[in-house]
């Protein structure tokens, strides 16, 4: 995890937005944020010595709970009309790209141990979790939607 893979995908759910992408591909973006800005949290929590597991089960739910709270709010979730199986379309998104970031991210810490704890490429714990993630908004993008 980290700043430049933020940013990356930070950049992502904007160009999304603006395209008029579908609200589940969007979400795809956001949830893989997420997972990151949680990830480079506990590194600095890790650096403050701070390795309490309340602590971090408290700053998951804060980071999702202010990403999905002010999206109710403000009624980009919520339109009946706009659920698959009962759930927000984006909400859906988040829990997809949440689950492909963390897939991502094994990947790229697998490929590191295979290969004697070194990366194979430049940038490749930026690469991987972003080429993921596009590869799952083309598939939710042209399967799904």
């Amino acid at each position: 995890m980290c700043p430049v893979c933020t940013v990356a995908v930070g950049a992502g759910i904007g160009l999304s937005r603006w395209l008029g992408v579908d609200d589940l591909v969007s979400g795809l973006w956001i949830g893989g944020l997420l997972v990151s800005l949680i990830g480079m949290t506990f590194l600095w929590l890790n650096k403050k010595n701070l390795k309490n597991n309340l602590l971090r089960l408290l700053i998951i739910s804060l980071y999702y709970f202010f990403t999905i709270g002010p999206l109710y709010w403000t009624k980009v979730i919520g339109n009946p009309c706009n659920h698959i199986w009962g759930l927000d379309r984006i909400i859906w998104g988040i829990i997809i790209g949440s689950a492909v970031f963390l897939v991502s991210y094994g990947f790229h810490l697998w490929l590191k141990k295979k290969n004697n704890h070194k990366v194979f490429f430049l940038f490749q714990k930026v690469v991987i979790p972003v080429i993921f993630l596009l590869i799952a908004s083309l598939i939710i993008y042209f399967g799904v939607c």
